[in-house]
């Protein structure tokens, strides 16, 4: 039975890398592709799934789906904060 949880190491692959890669091509599918807001979320946890499985945990599965949600709560978390700080500085 499983009841323990996965061990999850973090390097400096997913502090340094991880968030920015992800970050950047969601920014890119946003601009370029001219994606609607409501996709972005979707991209984000596509691309930081893939990003996390096969390339920074290719030998840990539950690590790299972990990571890969952390990954892109992360950008988008960045996305929107950005925005509704803007929205506030504007409004003052």
């Amino acid at each position: 039975m499983l009841t323990e949880f996965p061990v999850i190491h973090t390097n400096v692959w997913d502090a340094i890398w991880g968030v920015p890669i992800v970050l950047v091509v969601v920014l890119i599918a946003k601009w370029f592709l001219k994606l609607p807001l409501s996709w972005l979320s979707t991209v984000a946890t596509v691309v930081a799934l893939a990003l996390s499985i096969f390339i920074s945990h290719p030998k840990n599965l539950s690590a790299g789906i972990f990571m890969g949600f952390f990954y892109s709560g992360a950008a988008m978390g960045v996305i929107y904060s950005t925005k509704q700080s803007f929205h506030a500085y504007r409004k003052r």
